[in-house]
């Protein structure tokens, strides 16, 4: 089954066509990164327009690099949310046209949900990624979103704990501004942690023993107070120390939480997904506790590239509702910005 995914929840114009919810047969992205830099953020009507701009030679480009046209589509996937309202607005229109000319079916995506198959991607002559075995632990860390989530099927979940405050990502983002860092704040504080010391500083480890619910304002704040304190005039060597123990508590407290989370549930297989997944440290980290405390538990950890946004994750969470038979009526189908894990299910 050939499944052509759109992605437009934030700053990333994507297209994808996806065999079987796994063979990337092509994974088109345009980047907005260096349009919303000199802002430290993302603007979001800066975004949409650069959307509008993208999106039908994105999608042309997904469709050639797969060598197929529309017709041999079997159905529709679109990121319907979380995410900017006018973003989410152009990839789902597109979509929506595209299904009404064509006839395909359609299926409203959410992305936090997607998120969990892009560690099921593959191209064509790699290795084919181990199968989800359930019940498993999802770990979505992300720029918007820190949750735990039980999985205990295809499209079968509940959230057992999220954030209270700020995303692990967006904490990310919030200490690289404090300290003057480029933007995107992520790869920016892991690159000055490698000539850190993670243990210059004794951040705290907010919620560690508190259930599986996230706090990072607090920990947000400590950097803040420290900043403060030196009067926002720190040496290169200081900045490095306090990436490097930023991230250290960032890691282990999403490590901690999800090998527990796995224990306590009897999974036999964790995922993370999501931007921070791509973290050097948090992905050494969750490996080497897994080791040692979760025998036959299989950690799945996604190809770097599949760890932001993409279409490709979008299209292959599209196989497994068109496999069931869970499409939307093209004209019923609209943006959710504000949808969460547990409404993946309405469709």
């Amino acid at each position: 089954m050939l499944i052509l995914g759109v992605e437009t929840s934030c700053d990333e114009t994507a297209a994808a066509v996806v065999k079987d919810g796994g063979l990337v047969l092509s994974n088109i992205v345009s980047s907005q990164t260096e349009l919303h830099a000199p802002y430290g953020g993302v603007v979001p009507e800066v975004a949409a327009r650069d959307h509008v701009k993208n999106i039908i030679p994105i999608v042309d480009q997904a469709l050639q690099k797969a060598k197929v046209n529309l017709k041999k589509i079997d159905a529709i996937a679109v990121t319907k949310g979380p995410g900017l309202v006018t973003s989410l607005l152009v990839g789902v229109d597109t979509a929506k046209s595209l299904a009404y000319t064509t006839k395909k079916n359609i299926v409203g995506i959410n992305h936090l949900e997607a998120h969990v198959y892009a560690s099921q991607l593959q191209e064509d002559g790699q290795e084919k990624p181990v199968g989800l075995k359930f019940p498993l632990i999802y770990l979505i860390a992300s720029g918007g979103h820190t949750e735990l989530v039980l999985m205990e099927d295809h499209l079968k979940h509940t959230t057992i704990g999220a954030t209270r405050d700020d995303a692990a990502g967006e904490a990310f983002d919030k200490i690289a501004k404090l300290l003057k860092l480029d933007y995107p704040g992520g790869p920016e504080i892991a690159e000055r942690a490698n000539s850190g010391n993670s243990r210059s500083y004794a951040f705290p480890r907010p919620m560690l023993e508190q259930g599986y619910e996230f706090s990072f304002s607090g920990l947000k704040t400590d950097v803040l107070r420290l900043v403060k304190k030196n009067k926002y005039k720190l040496p290169p060597q200081a900045i490095n120390n306090i990436c490097a123990s930023f991230q250290a508590a960032v890691a282990e407290v999403l490590t901690t939480k999800t090998i527990k989370a796995a224990q306590e549930h009897q999974a036999r297989m964790i995922v993370i997904g999501g931007g921070v997944s791509a973290n050097r440290l948090l992905r050494w980290t969750l490996q080497k506790k897994a080791q040692n405390e979760l025998e036959e538990v299989k950690l799945l950890i996604p190809d770097v590239k599949y760890c932001t946004d993409n279409a490709a994750m979008v299209a292959a969470l599209g196989f497994y509702y068109a496999r069931e038979g869970k499409f939307n009526a093209w004209d019923k189908l609209k943006v959710e910005p504000n949808l969460n894990f547990s409404q993946s299910k309405k469709c």
